[in-house]
């Protein structure tokens, strides 16, 4: 059977239980069974390099152990299984200094992680189904990489869980531009499923010539996810690209820990990102940070972050809405220390409807490195392909649409010196910039004007408009007389 065909059979046999309510609880429902799946996967590998290796999962908690066999276990027992012993004993897993990392990652997963299915039963259906994929398949693994992506896209249909999911192409693009080099520490402080740091795996595992090299890789990845939900989906996901441990993928608040906190030790090379946008954070979380930034503005917040997170050098690629270009305030002050402190040398414009449906919010991308001031602000309004007025969840924004970027952008080396204005493309100075109050919502002064046509073929076309709309008036009055002269 075809991986898509074995996913599209788990979600309709999760849709006959009653406790499953919603794609995001099937995503979530679906995605702790495969952990486990790919965890013991992973095990059965380790074990064949290494004959001391001892799983931190406790004897009999094991995929192998109550899910493996087709005929095993089902109904309440089952259920009883899962629920009283397997999600306690994994939420349970203590993990101190030189335990294997492998046992804080389970434990990490399942710390908030809920089993939503009533009916032993179609459990079983479900857990057999996961069973047939075979993660020792290089091909299959493959082909099931692409699939999880489409499961993690359908998020964004999935309510407010569609937060956490950036589109492909933004998320490709960023890290395409952004280049990271194998060697640096890549971060994401709100990583979500991980869409970033899978792209940043995949362009340091191009580089990837030796074992030594594929070590230095597996410690490039770090990120932060608030929730447990996409927490869960992110871990799944590294290991789905081939992170053997992803112990470096934390279950925190990173806005919760005091800006003084992070120190020399946490400074990365690279900073991807989309952080969460129009919400507010808790009560208390905006005196972590220095009075002249304290906000409730989550963004804000991050981005304040991410400036004191980056090495000298360090470079970052980040989503912002427009609200944040625009805005005065704290905001001003925010921009006013990212233009003295960063190289802000681009700000590529999106249209609207990249992140539809979760939010029509207009977005940009910021891309700037830290180490010195900024002296010019290059701008790029990505247009919408022919024949389009907005992105949807059929027609979304494709990575092949960037290539205009792409080709444009030129070398971080020369200070990107071979850019030119375009109808796509202008600059702005910092000096402009701070004498406008910092403000960067800047309209692209080289957009040609719209043609609004000939005024007299205009006239015409509006007689003939209204002469259509007399002729269907009349129609529906004759209609209406003859449906009442009938009555009587």
């Amino acid at each position: 059977m075809a991986l898509s065909t074995t996913v599209k059979s788990i979600q309709d046999i999760m849709r006959q239980d009653a406790g499953v309510d919603g794609d995001a609880q099937r995503i979530s429902q679906l995605t702790w069974m495969l952990f486990l799946k790919i965890f013991d996967a992973k095990e059965e590998e380790y074990e064949l390099t290494d004959r001391k290796y001892r799983s931190p999962i406790p004897k009999g908690l094991r995929w192998r152990d109550w899910a493996k066999d087709p005929a095993g276990i089902t109904g309440d027992g089952l259920l009883d299984f899962v629920n009283g012993k397997l999600f306690p004993a994994l939420k349970a897993l203590e993990y101190g200094e030189g335990d294997d990392p492998r046992g804080y990652v389970v434990q990490a997963v399942f710390e908030d992680a809920v089993n939503f299915m009533k009916s032993g039963q179609l459990l079983r259906q479900v857990l057999n189904k996961i069973e047939a994929i075979d993660f020792h398949d290089q091909k299959e693994r493959h082909l099931f990489n692409d699939l999880y992506e489409t499961i993690l896209r359908d998020l964004q249909s999935a309510g407010n869980a569609g937060e956490y999911y950036t589109p492909r192409a933004v998320t490709q693009f960023m890290t395409d531009m952004s280049a990271p080099r194998l060697g640096e520490l890549v971060m994401d402080p709100a990583c979500g499923t991980g869409g970033f740091l899978v792209c940043a795996i995949e362009a340091l595992r191009r580089q990837v010539k030796t074992a030594k090299q594929e070590t230095i890789l597996q410690h490039s990845i770090t990120g932060i996810e608030k929730k447990p939900m996409p927490h869960l989906l992110c871990v799944t996901n590294m290991l789905l690209h081939g992170v053997e441990v992803p112990s470096l993928i934390k279950h925190d608040n990173t806005l919760a820990r005091p800006l003084r906190d992070w120190t020399n030790k946490d400074r990365v090379d690279l900073v991807l990102t989309n952080p969460p946008f129009g919400g507010i954070e808790e009560a208390g979380i905006e005196s972590n940070f220095p009075a002249t930034f304290q906000t409730k503005e989550t963004a804000d917040l991050f981005l304040v972050l991410i400036m004191h997170l980056l090495k000298a050098g360090g470079r970052a690629a980040v989503v912002l809405p427009d609200g944040f270009l625009f805005g005065d305030g704290i905001k001003a002050r925010i921009k006013e220390k990212l233009l003295t402190e960063c190289d802000l040398h681009t700000i590529v414009r999106l249209p609207n409807g990249v992140f539809a449906p979760y939010t029509g919010i207009k977005t940009n991308l910021l891309f700037f490195t830290k180490g010195g001031p900024t002296k010019d602000v290059w701008y790029f309004e990505h247009p919408y392909p022919a024949g389009y007025k907005s992105y949807s969840k059929t027609k979304p924004i494709t990575i092949g649409e960037f290539e205009r970027e792409k080709a444009w952008w030129g070398s971080p080396e020369d200070h990107y010196a071979a850019r030119v204005e375009s109808e796509y493309a202008w600059k702005v100075s910092a000096q402009e910039i701070k004498a406008n109050g910092f403000n960067l919502d800047r309209k692209n002064p080289n957009k040609p004007e719209e043609e609004e046509g000939d005024p007299e073929e205009l006239l015409a076309a509006y007689h003939s408009l209204e002469k259509e709309a007399q002729a269907v008036r009349d129609e529906l009055k004759r209609l209406l007389g003859a449906a009442l002269g009938g009555r009587k």
